[in-house]
């Protein structure tokens, strides 16, 4: 019942749960545990005071439901409903106001459980965060606005300029600027320049395009610090960081590029060879991975095979030949370890540290593995087994 002596005159429901992801990840299940406490409290707070006279009923929303939000598909459509369910309080006379907010200083409000990564993103376009004093301030100057639906959030022009392609909505307040001769294809500037240059010269130049991307995405002060051959999870990127660069390398070549670009081109280098078949449509050499549909009556077929085993034994061929000849893989220590063979045999088998055999199955040729190429440390290839390098 209604308490006469202390009655309700207004409602704020600041109630939200974060749960982001790409569009292909968010289950029911995860739309639900977003949805919830944002529509479900929301309305059932509408219906049952509907039939009070409120002074105030104020939701808080998101600028994710005004301007979207990298992951947050769940999330911005749960906060697109708390603006039109202010309208439609408003269209019946009711009190509505949901406040758009942007985001405030870590740890203050749902910032806090946003890693690096969101917090460089959303700096990149435009959005700094609010101090409590200036929260508290756009919240009391939203209540004599007279809108249903607020944007209580900070924009720095110059960053928002800075990112390329103005918001729609910021267009208003950020001027755009005429984007350079290399940053896009849609006058042919980018692909002339390649049309110009030697082969050696075309990759080198899209390999620093992709550079200058992936700094930006990371966070990193220089392209320079962007390893070309390492793979792109191990720089550091997931299916939101992954997206974001797909969009600016679209906006950088004028492709239209899957998002799947960082899984299907797993390297900078090999990315980079990738967006040069495609600006100039030299695609015969390329390898462009294709998905695979299985099939219940498909034959297996070996492609390839190879192995190295001690003995010598440096393909199929050969292990088949050894075991044939009834042949040895036994041999005397490697000479290329850099190991001191005159100290480390010791015939008294209880002697600690060395060993009483000068034989073992040894691969000579592990001294020829190239670390680098998979991104091991020279340091770390020496402390591994050799059979795993």
């Amino acid at each position: 019942g209604v308490d006469a002596e202390h009655p309700l005159t207004a409602v704020i429901h600041t109630a939200g749960v974060l749960d982001d992801g790409t569009i292909p990840s968010l289950t029911a299940e995860r739309l639900d545990g977003v949805l919830r406490p944002k529509v479900d409290a929301a309305w059932y707070l509408h219906e049952l005071t509907r039939g009070l006279d409120l002074a105030a009923f104020v939701l808080f929303s998101s600028v994710a439901g005004t301007f979207g939000g990298a992951g947050q598909g769940n999330y911005a459509a749960a906060n697109a409903f708390l603006d039109a369910l202010a309208e439609y309080r408003r269209a019946r006379g009711l009190a509505g106001l949901s406040l758009a907010w942007g985001p405030w200083m870590q740890g203050a409000g749902m910032t806090g459980a946003l890693g690096e990564v969101d917090l460089r993103r959303m700096a990149r376009a435009g959005v700094v965060p609010l101090s409590p004093e200036q929260g508290l301030g756009l919240f009391e100057a939203a209540g004599v606005v007279g809108a249903a639906v607020v944007v209580a959030a900070r924009f720095e022009v110059a960053a928002v300029r800075a990112g390329g392609e103005v918001p729609y909505l910021l267009r208003g307040l950020v001027r755009a600027v005429r984007r350079s001769a290399v940053s896009g294809v849609g006058d042919g500037l980018l692909v002339g320049r390649l049309a110009g240059l030697g082969e050696a010269d075309r990759v080198r130049l899209v390999v620093e395009l992709v550079r200058a991307q992936v700094a930006v995405v990371l966070g990193h002060a220089s392209p320079q610090l962007v390893e070309v051959r390492r793979e792109f999870r191990e720089l550091g990127f997931d299916s939101l960081t992954a997206v974001e660069l797909r969009n600016r390398l679209n906006g950088a070549t004028g492709l239209r590029l899957p998002a799947t670009l960082v899984f299907d081109y797993p390297t900078p280098v090999v990315l980079a060879e990738f967006l040069l078949g495609e600006l100039l449509g030299e695609k015969a050499d390329m390898i462009i991975p294709t998905s695979v549909v299985p099939a219940a009556d498909d034959p297996i077929v070996i492609v390839g095979m190879a192995c190295r085993y001690p003995g010598g034994v440096a393909s199929a061929e050969d292990l088949w030949r050894l075991v044939a000849e009834g042949g040895d893989g036994i041999s005397e220590f490697p000479t290329r370890r850099g190991w001191d063979l005159g100290a480390l045999y010791n015939p008294d088998t209880e002697h600690r540290g060395t060993s009483y055999v000068c034989e073992g199955g040894f691969l000579h040729e592990a001294g020829e593995f190239d670390p680098g190429f998979f991104g091991i440390s020279p340091r770390e290839a020496l402390a591994m087994d050799p059979q795993q390098r």
